[in-house]
């Protein structure tokens, strides 16, 4: 009989904690621990140890990257995966950057996510291969440019680099739009002019050369 896969829940939604656990019904996964913010996910995996947390990205009281950074800080066996809704680059090259062992979405299929349980807990890697092939491709155009940051920047306005700032972060352009007090049609405008002004071609291209330029953290 295959072994008992002890998994940790953090995310700050009750109801997507217990759409994760329905997902994870099954015989060789043990939920031994929720929690609801970053501080607590990682104190969690201080003291329980499981092989695995699944772990939000946006949270209150330290977000999931900054968890998991505290995770591989104390040297902890447990394996974690990122999961968010946003196909954001920054969030995928900074999960990465600290360790973390797969980067899922959340309408990843209950075939999937069972799936990317197992093999992550057995010590293989995964992230989402489609986003990562996106991002990948980028990041090869983006190394071939021959602008520089502050050219960059200087040419983007203040209001500009907030669209650019959400962009990175995932955020749809509706979403942007609540943000920012906006219309989602406004924003698309300033989307577009965003990318022209980058030399780009979609947002996950801008969010790349943002990224590997230093123009957004």
């Amino acid at each position: 009989m295959e072994s008992e896969i002890t998994l940790v829940i953090a995310d700050d939604h009750p109801m997507v904690r217990a759409g994760l656990k329905s997902m994870l019904s099954d015989s060789r996964i043990k939920i031994v621990g929720e929690a609801n913010n970053g501080r607590d996910a990682f104190e969690l995996v201080s003291k329980l140890k499981p092989q695995v947390i699944l772990m939000d990205i946006r949270m209150p009281d330290m977000d999931g990257i900054r968890a998991l950074e505290a995770i591989k800080a104390g040297k902890l066996d447990t394996r974690v995966i990122m999961v968010t809704t946003y196909r954001s680059t920054a969030y995928l090259l900074r999960s990465l950057s600290a360790g973390a062992a797969g980067f899922v979405l959340k309408d990843i299929s209950r075939e999937e996510l069972l799936a990317a349980v197992y093999s992550i807990a057995q010590g293989t890697s995964l992230v989402d291969s489609l986003f990562l092939q996106d991002v990948l491709r980028n990041l090869e155009s983006a190394e071939k440019t021959n602008e520089s940051p502050e050219d960059l920047i200087e040419s983007l306005t203040a209001r500009e680099m907030d669209i650019l700032r959400l962009m990175v972060e995932g955020l749809t352009n509706q979403a942007i739009g609540d943000v920012l007090g906006l219309s989602g049609g406004t924003v698309k405008g300033y989307a577009q002019t965003v990318m022209h002004k980058l030399g780009t071609n979609d947002r996950t291209q801008a969010a790349v050369k943002a990224i590997r330029m230093g123009l957004v953290k």
